[in-house]
């Protein structure tokens, strides 16, 4: 039995939110952590694309909601985020675009987004109060209880005060049916309903608990750390570093050797390393199908493809040599049919005949993503994983996204480009080996909630563990910082079982 936690080697696979968490909070009880990352640089989906012609593009994540999972990140080893980065509430929080002079500016400010409500619809002021009291409720429940759960076991939620809030929680209520018991008119629901499409189904097939996302957007704000998102990263990676986290970087972890039902070497593209416990915050099923032998995975190929995956998207990285008019930071792009465009992602998966999109402008907030006079586009059409992906189908729906945008803000933006990039299906599974070309990870049906998820443990191995947004809790940024947490306890936990068994 060692008496000294730092003789004890943990792997960690996969520098994304979910890797950078596990492996600060593991480094922070004792033991000697070894990140391994595939690409060059850390980050996964929150990596950062910089360009000779000046541009810094965040190549995924954009939305800075729930502050207050970050700064309990942060404030576990001891500082603040604003020790890493700088954050700036944007007013508006974002628009919503359903035709060229039919915008909504949603305000940061709640009593201004009560009569923004008021305006579109009669009583809803009031009707906003009742729905924000409930998903108020459901926030502080999940983010304080639920999301921390390793979702091993039914008796984790065999908590009394839990038990008796648990129908408040809606967990068995459609999302879709909640939001049109308050409001009727369609700008409104379109508006309550857009935060859960990412979440990986349909309003009416998603848990009204979800309802937490509205009250974390419109209640505690839509942020943007100055510098991108590149700079929570390297404040989650500095975190680690000062407590001896060594990273690895452009190693990919090839295979896991077991014996004796336990993960003894972890063997690289460079050479291999032995570890007392495993953390795979790398894509789960790939994880499963490639780095284990069969009698060692936890599901089979027959389990994953009968999965209900999040989206993909098709995203446009685009530089342009002039200032582009009427956009914000955050404009969502309403004005074609969103029932159709879901249908065509989750029911009927197809490339869509008129998509919805979203884009984001950082440079409207942020003066050193782009140089002076210049602007930062990043534009995203979201799409079913698993589609052919081609440089033609690339440039038609970049064309139809364009001459949409150039309406809206009455400029040939297409003429001003200096630089453009493409990413999609293709590229989530080069990259990350994104299981189906996956963006969002594993979608939040009432089904694959919970206890319900693909396992944080390895049922067959003692030693191995995963984090990310295939596990628990879910997709999204804040939920993969809180899966490595989760993951970094079950395996101090496992560790100092066998340590007072006298086997380390």
């Amino acid at each position: 039995m060692l008496d000294q936690k730092g003789e004890i080697n943990i792997a960690v696979i996969g520098a994304g939110f979910a890797g950078l968490s596990a492996a600060a909070y593991l480094a922070k009880i004792g033991y000697n952590v070894t990140v391994f990352e595939k690409n060059q640089t850390i980050g996964g989906r929150a990596r950062q694309l910089t360009t000779e012609e000046g541009y810094v593009f965040d190549m995924g994540p954009s939305w800075y909601w729930m502050p207050d999972v970050f700064e309990r990140f942060f404030n576990d080893f001891g500082y603040k985020a604003s020790d890493f980065y700088r954050l700036t509430l944007l007013d508006p929080s974002f628009d919503v675009v359903f035709g060229k002079d039919d915008v909504l500016a949603i305000p940061e400010n709640y009593e201004k987004l009560r009569n923004l409500f008021e305006t579109i619809e009669a009583g809803s002021s009031i009707k906003l109060d009742e729905f924000m009291k409930e998903a108020e409720f459901k926030y502080k429940v999940g983010m304080d209880n639920l999301v921390y759960k390793p979702g091993l076991s039914l008796l984790e939620f065999a908590d009394i005060d839990f038990l008796k809030g648990v129908f408040k929680l809606q967990v068995f209520t459609s999302f879709s049916k909640h939001v049109k018991k308050f409001f009727t008119h369609p700008k409104l629901i379109a508006l309550m309903e857009f935060p859960v499409l990412f979440l990986g189904a349909t309003p009416e097939d998603t848990p009204a608990l979800y309802s937490l996302m509205n009250y974390a957007g419109l209640k505690l704000g839509t942020w943007y750390p100055m510098g991108g998102f590149g700079e929570v990263i390297q404040g989650m990676k500095n975190v680690g570093e000062k407590l001896g986290v060594k990273f690895h970087l452009a190693e990919p972890v090839l295979e896991l050797k077991v014996i004796n039902k336990t993960v003894n070497q972890v063997v690289t593209s460079k050479t291999s390393y032995q570890f007392d416990a495993v953390i795979a915050a790398a894509d789960y099923e790939h994880v499963e199908s490639k780095l284990l032998e069969e009698k060692f995975r936890n599901y089979t190929p027959k389990y994953w493809n009968s999965r209900v995956l999040a989206p993909s998207c098709l995203i446009f990285y685009i530089g342009v040599t002039t200032k582009v008019k009427r956009l914000h930071h955050h404009s969502l792009f309403f004005d074609e049919d969103l029932k159709v465009h879901a249908a065509e992602i989750y029911t009927n998966p197809q490339w869509p005949n008129k998509p919805l999109f979203y884009v984001c402008c950082p440079s409207k907030t942020d003066d050193n993503v782009a140089p002076i006079g210049h602007e930062n586009l990043f534009v995203l059409i979201p799409i079913a994983p698993n589609l052919e992906d081609t440089e033609a189908l690339r440039e038609k729906y970049f064309n139809m996204v364009m001459e949409r945008l150039e309406s809206y803000c009455d400029q040939d933006i297409r003429k001003a480009i200096d630089y453009q990039k493409s990413y999609c299906v293709q590229d989530f599974i080069t990259d990350y080996n994104s299981y189906k070309g996956n963006a969002y990870g594993l979608a939040n049906t009432l089904m694959q909630t919970a206890n319900l998820k693909p396992s944080i443990k390895n049922k067959q191995l003692n030693n191995l563990f995963y984090a990310g947004q295939l596990t628990v809790p879910g997709p999204g940024v804040p939920p993969s910082i809180i899966s490595g947490n989760v993951a970094a306890q079950q395996v101090n936990k496992y560790l100092n079982s066998i340590a007072h068994e006298g086997n380390i």
